[in-house]
């Protein structure tokens, strides 16, 4: 890395938002990266994106510029992401469905308990009004043999 450091100088112009198609890009170091230009070696006269701060720093940043390489490896890199997130969608849709189904079979559960609640209030409902019946006939027979053993006992005298 530090032999191939050598071989590159800085271009005129410091800012990557220049050029067209070129957007901002960020350096290892979270600076906004420089267009520089190759002036040796096999690559001379290509650009890339370069840390501002080379070569006082280590950052190390690289990234070639134009080229139709550049181009299709964004295309497919933004194609994946799309894919990407299309797939996470529809995990979360069937995870929603799935959820929405053990809803449904909840509350079908739940409206057949209180079928049998409402079954059961009734029961309790009828035995109830038998009791009470029950208990105004007692109540009645308890007063008649009261008052004919009250017959009884002023005949007796």
């Amino acid at each position: 890395m530090e032999r191939s450091k050598h071989q590159f100088a800085t271009s005129g112009s410091s800012s990557s938002s220049r050029g067209g198609s070129i957007g901002r890009i960020k350096c290892n170091c979270g600076r906004d990266a420089v267009v520089r230009l190759v002036k040796t070696g096999p690559n001379v006269g290509l650009k890339f994106h370069g840390c501002p701060l080379w070569p006082d720093t280590d950052c190390g940043f690289f990234k070639w510029i134009g080229g139709v390489r550049d181009e299709v490896d964004d295309l497919w890199f933004q194609l994946f992401e799309k894919e990407t997130t299309i797939a996470e969608l529809e995990i979360h849709k069937k995870m929603l469905e799935d959820k929405v189904k053990r809803v449904q079979l909840k509350k079908e559960n739940l409206e057949e308990d209180l079928q049998e609640l409402k079954g059961e209030t009734s029961q309790l409902r009828i035995e109830l009004m038998k009791s009470a019946r029950n208990e105004r006939n007692f109540s009645l027979a308890l007063i008649l043999s009261w008052v004919l053993f009250g017959i009884v006992i002023m005949s007796m005298m």
